[in-house]
């Protein structure tokens, strides 16, 4: 037999990036050291065309099939479908409408179209771009395109924008799981069970940390449809508040000063009176805010390293399947952010806040529905970690020990590690905001735009520079470039105007 011997070849050969347009097609499962080893001509001689096309192809005619190391997947299309969903919906719904109010709804529309379209386009340069490629992580596509500064910019873009997602979710966890709890106790006399410090401890190290430590993504599928079973709940409240809340609101005395606070804060959308005008919905709004509504709805997408690893684990899979579950997951999310944008916008229009669950508890002061809406998001975002961290640990494996067996001790400990950082982060950096507001914008813009085109560039090369594939991915890298600096020149302008404002402006933040 000579197949090991020929396995061993084209693997060393498929590591180049300068391969051939046959060369590249070839399949290189990312785990080398996986033990299963299936031959292509017997166990999966009756996969699907398009899986035989796509994903294993045979190297030439004059070659006959090769065995190479196969990692089938077991998630089925409706569990990667709520994962994928869970991993695009974060925390940044709560904002969302915040973000209506300062650019109007005829434009939010439009700017929220574009934004998941041009993430669908992502999605689609990124699978073909790893079945050409021949390699089902984002670090060795990279790798394959630009060597070891390619695998190093997909690490760190991955490692920085999850772990800005997974602190904001534990900032959720830290402010907002407090005030469930006195909501339920009473007054707090300073108890440490209503200190968020300790809180997020507990929920990281006694429910995040047992869901993060399994090893197959797939079987947080469970958990994601809980978890969006939770915000599908939040959107419902949501809208039947909208036909209970009256517009203009009371002005009894419990609100004067809600009204004086919402006036204060929104004093640049010339709507200082809380009367019928305020009440009337705007369709185009442009103000010193409407400029953060374009990195909001890109964040609100990114998803991207999530892809992979769930190509990978997909059953039967094939680039046609994966883009299918891309496909219903982003039109999913796309339905709920319109929806819990518009009615949170139609319930308070100019005075919504930046989180709504904020307007709302200041407007009922005991609310049960609304109690229970909280206790929703917070089991939402703390099932959404286990999600976020998988591709972090994946990334940190790839770039330091990508060659080596699979071990439980440096699973668990690397798990430790990111999850005890993350914590630290959102414990002793108060500011912490600030800090992931910049590497998200950076990081976002890499994995949405210019990582996955770049990577198209290089290894797809059955397509010539002049094809339309090919320039629609350079422009799609240049537009890339251009939000990436837009979306970092504002946020460095806000922290200068911040700055000279005075402590005042940071007074009220976290």
């Amino acid at each position: 037999m000579k197949q090991p011997s020929t396995k061993t070849e084209m693997s060393r050969f498929n590591i180049s990036p300068e391969d051939d347009s046959s060369s590249s097609n070839s399949q290189e499962y990312p785990y080398p050291d996986c033990p299963k080893k299936v031959p292509l001509c017997s166990q999966y001689a009756d996969m699907d065309a398009a899986e035989n096309q796509n994903f294993l192809p045979e190297l030439n005619l004059g070659k006959k099939k090769y065995e190479t190391e196969y990692h089938e997947g077991n998630t089925s299309f409706g569990m990667s479908v709520f994962n994928l969903s869970n991993a695009i919906m974060g925390s940044g719904i709560l904002g969302l409408s915040y973000a209506m109010a300062n650019t109007g709804i005829a434009l939010f529309v439009i700017l929220l179209v574009a934004v998941a379209i041009f993430s669908l386009y992502s999605v689609h340069l990124l699978l073909k771009t790893a079945n050409e490629g021949g390699a089902l992580v984002y670090e060795q596509l990279g790798y394959k395109a630009f060597g070891m500064p390619g695998k190093l910019a997909a690490s760190c873009s991955i490692t920085m924008q999850n772990i800005g997602a997974m602190s904001s979710y534990l900032y959720i966890v830290k402010y907002e799981l407090p005030i469930v709890i006195q909501a339920f106790l009473g007054g707090s006399n300073g108890e440490w069970y209503t200190n968020g410090d300790y809180l997020v401890l507990l929920v990281s190290f006694v429910i995040i940390l047992p869901l993060s430590l399994l090893r197959n993504l797939g079987y947080l599928g469970y958990t994601s449809g809980l978890s969006l079973l939770c915000m599908v709940f939040f959107l419902i409240v949501v809208i039947i508040k909208k036909f209970q809340i009256p517009c203009p609101l009371p002005l009894d005395e419990a609100l004067n000063d809600t009204l004086k606070v919402l006036n204060a804060n929104h004093s640049q959308l010339n709507a200082t009176d809380y009367s019928e005008c305020a009440c009337t919905p705007k369709y185009f709004v442009f103000n010193s805010q409407t400029v953060y509504a374009v990195p909001i709805l890109t964040f609100a997408f990114v998803c991207h390293p999530s892809i992979l690893p769930m190509y990978e684990e997909l059953k039967d899979r094939s680039r046609k399947k994966m883009q299918g579950v891309a496909n219903v997951s982003f039109l999913a999310m796309f339905i709920m952010y319109l929806l819990a944008a518009l009615f949170g916008y139609l319930t308070f229009n100019a005075h919504v806040e930046p989180e709504m669950l904020h307007t709302y508890s200041k407007v009922f002061k005991a609310d049960v529905v609304l109690l229970i809406v909280r206790l929703a998001v917070l089991a939402a975002v703390t099932l959404t970690v286990p999600v976020v961290l998988f591709p972090i640990r994946t990334s940190v494996n790839q770039l330091l020990c990508a060659s080596k067996d699979f071990s439980w001790i440096r699973h668990c400990a690397i798990t430790l590690v990111l999850l005890a950082g993350t914590n630290a982060l959102v414990i002793f950096v108060p500011t912490i905001r600030d800090i992931f507001g910049f590497i998200g914008a950076s990081a976002a813009a890499m994995l949405i735009f210019i990582l996955p085109s770049a990577f198209y560039i290089k290894l797809v090369k059955k397509e010539s520079m002049k094809s339309v594939q090919k320039i629609g991915a350079t422009a799609f890298l240049l537009c890339g470039f251009l939000v990436m600096s837009g979306s970092m020149t504002l946020i460095i302008l806000d922290w200068i105007h911040n700055a000279s404002a005075g402590p005042a402006a940071h007074a009220d933040g976290h």
